[in-house]
């Protein structure tokens, strides 16, 4: 899946001007702030309990990426990610802050550990890579929490953020300036579970609507 995925957009990648990513990575940063505007809003009214560990951990996870990004070449591609892991980081303040969702297990500080042991990789390694594959692993773990909270409480979340949180990776992807392991697999695999969750998350909307 990799081979293939790196193989069309080494493709595209030949085949379209920089401005042309300029105006993508401006898309998917303009999108991002769509994206998160009424998330944060819905979490000052009550409405979403978003959960605090998984929050952290991806804000940890997202702005590391986003410098192991730079240091692959990603460029001005990356740019969003990096947007992305500064407003992270204010909703995991917001998460803890208001009325967050306290159900700490001890599997979640396994998983920010983890996410904190990417950096002394990537220094040891001397190789920007292999902090990406921590970093996406250890963020697809801290979905972990969020799953079982929303299979619970399906109505505590808001699918439109992850919906277009998907969309937002997709343009992301197309705006790298050079494509690799190491800067397409976050956004392209973190795209792939939020299409797992949306369905998961409407689908127990439906099951507690009726119960």
């Amino acid at each position: 899946y990799c081979w293939f995925l790196l193989t069309l957009l080494h493709r595209f990648e030949r085949a379209n001007a920089s401005m042309f990513k300029e105006v993508l990575s401006a898309s998917a940063i303009v999108l991002t702030f769509v994206i998160f505007v009424p998330y944060i809003r819905s979490i000052l009214s009550g409405n979403t309990r978003p959960h605090v560990f998984s929050w952290v951990i991806w804000a940890l996870s997202t702005f590391v990426v986003f410098l192991a990004q730079l240091a692959g070449g990603g460029g001005i591609g990356a740019w969003a990610i990096g947007v992305s892991g500064l407003i992270t980081a204010y909703v995991a303040a917001l998460a803890y802050v208001r009325r967050p969702d306290r159900s700490i297990r001890r599997s979640d500080w396994v998983f920010l550990v983890f996410a904190l042991a990417a950096l002394p990789c990537w220094y040891l390694t001397s190789d920007p890579l292999w902090a990406v594959v921590i970093l996406t692993g250890v963020d697809l773990a801290g979905f972990g929490p969020t799953f079982r909270s929303a299979y619970s409480q399906p109505y505590q979340e808001h699918i439109g953020f992850y919906s277009l949180a998907a969309v937002r990776n997709f343009l992301v992807i197309l705006a790298l300036e050079h494509y690799s392991i190491t800067t397409v697999l976050f956004p392209a695999a973190v795209g792939t579970v939020i299409l797992f969750f949306v369905p998961m998350v409407l689908y127990r909307r439906r099951v507690v609507g009726f119960s």
